[in-house]
């Protein structure tokens, strides 16, 4: 019998898999030790909604299940979905999308490599802004592309402009811009014509432009425009994760230029066949479930104006406005220039799991931390409580 041990290293890993850990998913790991070991943790580093997938979503996967074989489906989706997915952008949006550019993908981070092989060759230059979602740049680095920052601040609302890609593009070309509204882990969103500007300009310059709308549903104020409705050359990714409540399902979609549509396909049928058929069902089931939705974020509302309210009280006021998703990014500077040491304290002293800002901006992150309100309302009132103990005892 041949013995296998974890313990010998005969093959080194590949350099393209020496990417940068993705701390968030490091603090729930390291929470959970805790947990394990009979501590009670509060959970305000992930985000990821509190609530189960809706009851249509469960009906519809129940059911599917009682029907029988559970198998591939299209490598593009299920046909009934794709349709339904582009009559949402003509319910929400007023935006005409034919079914035949809706890619189904399993989650949002399928969609993200599909479109990055579909769009960008090896060495090609994408900006990003940073602070931003942390895996955007591990998988350029996995992909070989190289990764742009943009850098944002409260000076421009952590919001990329027209004007910042243009002085990029000048100084070297990009052939991507790559960008997220509202925004992890700032929560805020460009405004619609902000956002047009950007379309029009990446177009103008023969930038691709993809637009991240994975929290799109999840405003406050006002609702967020979509690329498309400025750019017929506009790649959006977007996701059942969020709004929808269906994070471990994951299923999400791409919405592509008509000539990009063949060459995912193609991409897709051999890394991932297609979507799982059983999420697919449930995805459909979901556009039934808006009022059960809308009732999660109206939650999600609540905790906001908890924390809009009582952090500033604790001395943790410096943030920018949280227009959308289920985030506020706090400036710590007065406090400490480790946010990675900040965090870990607060969590083995304080028994609350936040995440370091290092996770969102290399470069700067050491200032900031990221909490996400997108639990119960109950865990966000005792993670508030338990921090603000914690600050007050020094």
């Amino acid at each position: 019998m041949t013995e296998i041990s974890g313990k010998v290293a005969i093959f080194e890993p590949s350099l393209r898999s020496r990417v940068a850990p993705f701390i968030a998913m490091d603090v729930l790991g390291a929470a959970g030790m805790l947990e394990r070991a009979g501590r009670d943790i509060v959970h305000l580093e992930l985000g990821e909604p509190g609530a189960p997938a809706p009851r249509p979503v469960l009906e519809a996967a129940r059911a599917a299940l009682d029907g029988g074989r559970i198998g591939y489906t299209e490598a593009l989706g299920r046909p009934s979905l794709r349709a339904r997915i582009a009559a949402h952008y003509k319910a929400s949006y007023g935006v005409a999308v034919d079914p035949a550019c809706v890619v189904v993908t399993t989650g949002s981070s399928s969609a993200f490599v599909l479109s990055f092989l579909a769009l960008f060759d090896q060495g090609a230059r994408v900006a990003v802004a940073a602070p931003g979602y942390p895996a955007y740049l591990n998988i350029f680095q996995a992909l070989g592309i190289e990764s742009v920052s943009l850098e944002t601040g409260p000076q421009t609302r952590y919001v990329v402009t027209a004007r910042m890609i243009e002085v990029e593009h000048a100084r070297s070309p990009l052939q991507g811009v790559l960008l997220m509204s509202p925004s992890n882990p700032s929560g805020v969103m460009m405004g619609d014509d902000e956002l047009k500007a950007v379309c029009e300009t990446c177009d103008r310059l023969g930038i691709r432009f993809i637009s991240d709308e994975i929290y799109h549903g999840l405003t406050y104020e006002r609702p967020a425009a979509t690329a498309l409705a400025y750019s017929a050359n506009a790649v959006v990714v977007n996701s059942f994760s969020k709004y929808f409540c269906m994070t471990g399902w994951r299923i999400g979609w791409l919405v592509l230029p008509d000539n990009l549509v063949r060459p995912v396909e193609r991409l897709q049928q051999s890394l991932a066949i297609s979507a799982p058929f059983l999420s697919q069902v449930g995805a459909e089931a979901a556009f039934h479930a808006i009022d059960e939705l809308e009732l999660v974020k109206a939650g999600y509302a609540r905790n906001r104006a908890l924390l809009l309210q009582e952090l500033p009280a604790m001395g943790l006021g410096d943030f920018q406005p949280v227009d959308g998703a289920f985030y506020v990014y706090v400036d710590i500077s007065r406090l400490t220039d480790d946010s990675g040491d900040f965090c870990k304290r607060i969590l083995h002293e304080a028994g609350v799991a936040v995440t370091p800002g290092l996770d969102f901006d290399r470069a700067r992150g050491r200032h900031t931390m990221r909490l996400s309100f997108a639990g119960s309302e109950a865990a966000v009132r005792e993670g508030v409580k338990r921090i603000g103990g914690w600050l007050k005892r020094g």
